[in-house]
């Protein structure tokens, strides 16, 4: 009876010699190479705190067993006791002055600061997204800390430079749209124009009136201006050479005022021109003029009658050269909030309706550019508004100075 349950056995046997091993066959599969990477990757992708605890535990762990193991022999029986105590208390205390106070200070604060500071950035908090200097570390985490801040500041540099030229081009479109509109204008003004002025002309011949002549002279001379501001609105779409000469600033505000008067409502604003009668800037007077008639004329619309407009100048020192600040001031309700940013780009008016065309600060501003100065903006903390008109000074004037 063994003997024919080992040959049944033997027969089982040589029948499953050839068929593979099924992983229900047996509990002892050996552990393959996926099982291995997969072992890998979860523990690769544990958070740094879990997978530092998991190593520093499993070196002290092999540490200790180690040292025990090797003492084990030659201690007696108590001894291998109290080595026993020892060894878990060095372990325990190991591990806690790791995970309160080593760990946490010299590797998990420079991560989370690390952390805060990209996720900072990804909010665009440019106040967060540099690591303060003071928290960081010399060693290899701080090298790669200080490199994060330097990469930000060079990007955040890139993205200014980027963002400055963006504007320009925008600018530069929008003065390119106002050039063609502005060529459009002056063709159309230049054939009413001529006949204006030879109208005016011909009246001149056939009067002897001293008052009417007196008028009419006063007609041509705008007439003239307007032709020669019609004529520099070209400039807004092709450069044209400006012949550039001394300018003596009290006698530019006087002609400009002259213009602006002819509106009514100037014989009713005491105007004061207390620019220096030795100030003398370099530039085209025909252009500077149109610059103060736009001024002069916004504080015309501003002001309630008996209102003051108020023209003072003075000189500046800026990089070594001599300059002559110039400021338009009036007493009127001032420059809205809303406006004031954008002041001097297109269209930005308060009277498109009726008396403006939001142009005037623009161009105003093109042709200070062009003169290589600069003009701003502001309120007055009294109440009205302050325009200030910044121009290189001629020779002549720091000669008199």
């Amino acid at each position: 009876m063994f003997r024919g349950a080992l040959a049944a056995r033997a027969c089982f046997i040589l029948r499953n010699k050839e068929r593979p091993l099924r992983e229900t066959d047996s509990l002892s599969v050996p552990i393959n190479a996926h099982t291995r990477r997969s072992v890998a990757k979860l523990f690769g992708d544990l958070k740094v705190r879990p997978k530092l605890m998991v190593l520093h535990n499993l070196f002290f762990v092999v540490l200790a067993i180690g040292v025990y193991l090797s003492l084990y022999p030659y201690l007696p029986g108590q001894g291998k006791a109290n080595l026993f105590i020892v060894l878990g208390t060095i372990y325990v205390l190991a591990v806690l002055a790791l995970e309160t106070t080593i760990m946490p200070l010299y590797v998990y604060r420079p991560l989370r600061l690390m952390l805060n500071a990209d996720q900072a950035t990804q909010h665009g908090e440019r106040e967060h997204e540099l690591i303060d200097d003071n928290l960081i570390p010399g060693d290899e985490i701080g090298q790669i800390m200080r490199s994060r801040n330097t990469t930000i500041l060079d990007l955040r540099k890139r993205e200014d430079e980027l963002e400055d030229a963006l504007r320009k081009l925008e600018a530069q479109d929008r003065l390119v749209s106002l050039g063609l509109l502005s060529t459009s204008v002056a063709h159309e003004l230049n054939t009413p124009l001529t006949v204006l002025q030879g109208s005016i002309e011909k009246l001149t011949e056939t009067t002897r009136d001293p008052a009417a002549l007196e008028r009419l002279a006063r007609m041509l001379r705008v007439t003239q201006r307007i032709r020669k501001i019609s004529e520099s609105l070209v400039d807004f779409a092709r450069v044209r050479k400006q012949q550039m000469e001394p300018v003596p600033l009290r006698v530019l505000i006087d002609e400009a005022w002259s213009l602006v008067a002819i509106d009514e409502k100037a014989a009713e604003v005491n105007f004061t021109n207390g620019a220096g009668p030795n100030d003398i800037v370099t530039g085209n007077s025909d252009r500077l003029i149109q610059v103060f008639v736009n001024l002069l004329r916004n504080a015309l619309y501003a002001v309630r009658p008996s209102g003051k407009i108020v023209v003072h100048s003075k000189r500046l020192t800026r990089n070594a050269q001599s300059w002559i600040s110039v400021a338009v001031e009036d007493d009127g309700p001032g420059i809205p909030p809303d406006v004031l940013p954008d002041i001097f780009e297109v269209f930005v008016s308060s009277r498109l309706d009726a008396k403006g065309t939001g142009l005037g600060l623009t161009i105003a501003e093109g042709i200070v550019h062009q003169h290589g100065g600069t003009i701003a903006a502001s309120n007055r903390p009294t109440g009205g508004a302050l325009l200030e008109v910044v121009l290189p000074a001629s020779e002549g004037s720091r000669a008199r100075a």
